[in-house]
């Protein structure tokens, strides 16, 4: 008894890139090898409201689907997908055994209770349900245990996880059918279906195969040639080779490539899938691909600017498609890199060989102010301080690069300092005295607040062989304290937010130390919660 059955869903997800067109010749001859190699589960398309018609795989309910279904399955099942926001059921017949057996019923998050109540209508029309909760990711532990329960009450013939957006390592997988596992009714499959972003589709497959022996039975998606949509699926052929070679089950390779060959190489003139560099920021950001291939129709654009745009959207936005909001956001970023290499040799010149004393705006600055004149008597260091102008302390340079602090900054009559701006503020030096600095020359995406000052300012020094850095006041933030060196300086309003920025500061200030290009010495002058993240290793 195999405890893995293979589901095709070639004609469903690979619809999405012919306009779900593939010709009636293309949809029977698909079908007819799929059946000749055993596949055990066969997708033929969509259940939607519109769209239907000859030689496309979207139907309005499974009277139109017959005709594609033979009259000898082979042992095979045949399902739809019904997506929730596009197919009403209203439209749906009862199951005939002559047409679809089951139907996936696919929903978003936001949509998941209303989705519930048609999962159990489906059933009771005598069809094999399938529940496809999309970005399974996207939910919290809570979230999919409270969704478990719900789905246990209809008890449906398979739950998914589905990794829509491409994002998942092994050690997601694991974790997450675990949870799925241990509180899933017992008589309900689990399946996968995954997204090949970043080239493990296959291989997260194969793991999945081999965690779920002997703790349940499951259901692998895959398509002919890998085709979908952006990088595409789980190869049928790779994991069905697989099966058949590591467990002895008997689908019909030769069947899987005469469909590839009298079929798919000729699709494959008129559409395109497959890993790339986009896909893979796709599947490492969680996005949506249409922002992707949005992002990469820009000419002046490179990989590293879709990371730092994606990061800008945020983690819920970018999963939509948000062409407005990316539009916005790219013309910002795009209108502050410049040419800053005169400006690079000339700060070179004023700092290589000094010992460079950072001011943060921390609270430590005021409680640990005799520490830091005690080292600054002792050291005579150049001091640049991080968007505040200290009260006692006379500074060579003020660094800034939050908007809003320049803003505020200009207002002061001590703003009379050498200043170095990063570009998204100014493009243009407009005095003597102003230093313009390449913005995305020291941001670095990979973080949620990838754009903290401090951290900018010690790339920045990296480019310029300073002696020493040493920095004051580079606190992190504690609830229920003070974290400014002066109350006008608070500006975060979500205390709740203090945890996720302390956590990117310090994974931040890791990857600083690795990847720094000089070994210049730093030392924490006052307290500070980032002090073993500076150690060198």
């Amino acid at each position: 008894m195999k405890h893995v059955k293979l589901l095709d869903c070639t004609l469903r997800d690979g619809a999405y890139l012919l306009n779900k067109n593939f010709g009636e010749n293309n949809i029977l001859g698909i079908i007819s090898g799929l059946v000749k190699a055993k596949i055990d589960i066969i997708e033929v398309g969509f259940f939607q409201d519109t769209e239907t018609g000859t030689g496309k795989t979207v139907y309005k309910n499974s009277k139109e689907v017959k005709k594609y279904i033979p009259k000898d399955k082979n042992g095979c099942l045949f399902t739809v997908l019904s997506d929730y926001s596009r197919y009403t059921l209203d439209n749906l017949d009862n199951c005939d055994p002559k047409s679809i057996d089951g139907i996936r019923e696919c929903f978003k998050k936001d949509e998941r209770f209303k989705a519930l109540e048609n999962c159990k209508k489906i059933k009771e029309k005598g069809y094999k349900l399938f529940v496809q909760p999309v970005d399974i990711l996207g939910y919290t532990d809570e979230e999919l245990l409270d969704l478990i329960k719900l789905v246990n009450e209809i008890e449906p013939y398979c739950f998914s996880i589905v990794d829509t957006f491409g994002s998942m390592y092994q050690e997601d997988l694991h974790r997450i059918f675990e949870i799925i596992n241990h509180n899933l009714v017992s008589t309900c499959r689990i399946g996968f279906h995954s997204h090949n972003n970043m080239q493990l589709s296959n291989s997260l497959s194969q793991e999945f195969a081999r965690m779920t022996f002997g703790k349940r039975d499951v259901i692998i998606d895959g398509t002919i040639s890998g085709m979908g949509r952006g990088a595409g699926n789980t190869p049928t052929e790779l994991i069905a080779q697989y099966l058949n070679t590591k467990w002895e089950y008997n689908y019909d390779m030769d069947s899987l490539l005469d469909i590839i060959d009298d079929y798919m190489d000729n699709i494959r003139t008129k559409c395109n899938w497959g890993y790339n560099t986009e896909y893979f920021i796709a599947g490492a950001y969680g996005c949506h691909v249409d922002n992707i291939q949005y992002l990469a129709n820009k000419s002046s654009i490179h990989s590293k600017d879709m990371r730092y745009i994606l990061n800008q959207v945020g983690s819920i936005a970018r999963k939509k498609a948000i062409h407005n909001l990316l539009e916005e956001t790219y013309l910002k970023y795009m209108s502050s890199d410049i040419d800053d290499a005169k400006t690079i040799k000339r700060l070179q010149q004023e700092l290589q060989g000094k010992d460079i004393l950072i001011l943060s705006p921390g609270y430590s600055i005021k409680e640990e102010h005799k520490k830091i004149q005690n080292f600054i008597n002792q050291y005579r260091p150049t001091i640049i301080s991080i968007s505040f102008i200290p009260e006692n302390i006379n500074i060579d340079y003020v660094y800034i690069s939050n908007t809003r602090r320049y803003s505020s900054l200009e207002k002061l009559e001590s703003y009379n300092k050498n200043k170095i701006i990063t570009s998204n503020i100014k493009n243009k030096a407009t005095s003597d005295n102003e230093y313009i600095v390449s913005f995305s020359r020291l941001v670095k995406c990979g973080w949620e607040h990838l754009d903290n000052s401090t951290i900018l300012l010690m790339r920045l020094l990296d480019l310029l062989n300073v002696k020493s850095i040493n920095i004051a006041g580079f606190d992190g933030y504690d609830i229920g304290k003070e974290n400014y060196a002066t109350k006008d300086l608070e500006l975060l309003k979500v205390k709740e937010d203090f945890k996720i920025i302390n956590e990117d500061t310090a994974k931040m200030l890791r990857d600083y130390m690795e990847t720094r290009k000089h070994k210049e010495p730093i030392t924490l002058i006052t307290k500070s919660r980032f002090s073993s993240c500076l150690k060198n290793k």
